[in-house]
């Protein structure tokens, strides 16, 4: 009986969490989450994707020596065109309110910071992507009710 009171002491099982943990690190998973006895255990990590801006960004290089001029010009303001909001979880991207309504933003529709973007519904719960900053839509990398991953770019501000 004296583990039965360390048990309920600390109900936390560092096990299970370490458990979860290797899932998540076996899986690619960014998050977990377990619910037993009343207990709810949430095991996220945060990656950091640049991959994805890389090669747009390495490719004009590689033809830059050829014709410098001609090539390094239109591919410049290319990239950095604006700033990207990503994805803070993976789920599915919706871009109005609900079925059938206007959608939160449109290109070229000028937002403000804190507006909401669009929705990420994630473990059955609508999350609200909110503009990092203010500024103009230039573009919509998404369709709606495309599933996204972490990290995935899904607006262009300017």
């Amino acid at each position: 009986m004296a583990s039965s009171p360390k048990a309920s002491a600390d109900p936390i099982d560092a096990r299970m969490v370490r458990k979860l943990a290797d899932i998540l690190t076996d899986t690619g998973l960014t998050e977990i989450e377990v619910e037993h006895n009343g207990l709810k255990i949430r095991v996220a990590r945060s990656l950091t994707i640049q991959a994805q801006v890389a090669p747009s960004s390495y490719a004009p290089a590689a033809h830059a020596p050829a014709a410098p001029a001609a090539e390094a010009a239109p591919a410049a303001p290319a990239a950095p065109r604006g700033d990207t909001v990503n994805s803070p979880m993976v789920g599915t991207v919706y871009l109005q309110p609900q079925p059938g309504a206007d959608p939160f933003v449109k290109i070229g529709d000028t937002v403000q910071a804190g507006q909401t973007l669009m929705i990420v519904e994630a473990m059955k719960t609508m999350n609200p992507i909110p503009a990092p900053k203010g500024g103009k839509v230039v573009e919509i990398l998404i369709e709606d009710g495309q599933p996204v991953e972490f990290g995935e770019p899904l607006i262009v501000l300017e």
